[in-house]
């Protein structure tokens, strides 16, 4: 795969990153998936403690434990689970950011972690000691850059103006095109690069049953979807060069639960390449723009 800058760390990440929450928390068959991504270009895999109540950072870690220097190793923080195991609650405090970060660090089997996202974010939250935990963890060389995970205008506007975030993780597809409203040009002027999930828009755009989303109706998801398939394209490299086309957008993290999706998600890379933008335009033309409603 031929890597994009990630101008933060002056270092190049696979354009196309391994989603790990979809792995399913089974050691060998796991580190299969993962061993299939590595050796197709792939070198980003992106996991989160809040994924299996931390089991899927454990795969992860054993996964990769001889294979650490090929991987650039993205985990989250901020939804800290409860005692009882009942559910999570939002936490963004430092005092929080350091202690998970231990947990993460050995769950990993690693003594860094490549990037460190926090896991959601609003503007009430006490970004000044949330940011002074990050900056600490690189100090300390726990973490190399940091990142967040936000579809908000207005949160992502208030970070770059406090700090350089190496990533902003957030939605984007043909059915979520939102970000192109003032998102994405205005993380294409700085150093900050996106990280596109949803880019499959849950399959909705590939195979799975047409239903709402957004502000789509079902109807309308199935002619989005039908007017990709009726272009003779391979619905998965159409939404990944979909995604690519963007100046703001270093990887499209994906995910996958078996060793032929990620060989698909390979295959699909490959066949993007192929896509004309005049193609792409072309389609998008097509499909209506929709709109930030909240948080702008």
């Amino acid at each position: 795969m031929k890597k994009r800058r990630l101008p933060a760390l002056n270092e190049d990440i696979s354009p196309v990153g391994l989603g790990c929450m979809s792995l399913k928390g089974q050691l060998q068959e796991d580190k299969n998936i993962i061993d299939t991504a590595l050796s197709g270009g792939i070198n980003l895999l992106d996991t989160a403690d809040l994924y299996q109540k931390g089991l899927n950072e454990e795969v992860v870690g054993a996964a990769i434990r001889h294979k650490r220097k090929d991987v650039f190793l993205a985990t989250k923080v901020g939804n800290q689970w409860r005692e009882d195991g009942s559910g999570w609650d939002w936490n963004p405090r430092k005092s929080y950011i350091l202690k998970a970060v231990e947990a993460s660090l050995k769950r990993l089997q690693t003594d860094y972690i490549d990037l460190y996202q926090l896991h959601g974010g609003t503007l009430e939250d006490p970004w000044e000691e949330t940011l002074e935990a990050f900056d600490l963890l690189k100090s300390q060389g726990k973490i190399r850059a940091f990142g967040i995970s936000s579809i908000r205008p207005n949160v992502i506007r208030k970070v770059l103006g406090m700090s350089e975030p190496a990533t902003i993780m957030m939605q984007y597809s043909p059915l979520d095109r939102r970000p192109e409203e003032t998102v994405f040009p205005m993380i294409a002027e700085s150093d900050t690069r996106v990280l596109v999930r949803g880019a499959f828009a849950k399959g909705l755009l590939i195979n799975k049953s047409e239903e709402p989303f957004l502000d789509y109706s079902a109807a309308e998801v199935k002619e989005i979807r039908e007017l990709i398939t009726e272009s003779s394209l391979l619905p998965e490299a159409f939404l990944i060069r979909v995604g690519l086309l963007q100046p703001a957008v270093g990887s499209l993290v994906i995910g996958a639960s078996s060793v032929e999706q990620v060989e698909k998600l390979i295959f699909a890379y490959r066949q993007q390449e192929m896509i004309s933008d005049e193609v792409v335009k072309r389609i998008s033309m097509n499909i209506p723009l929709n709109r930030y409603t909240q948080h702008r």
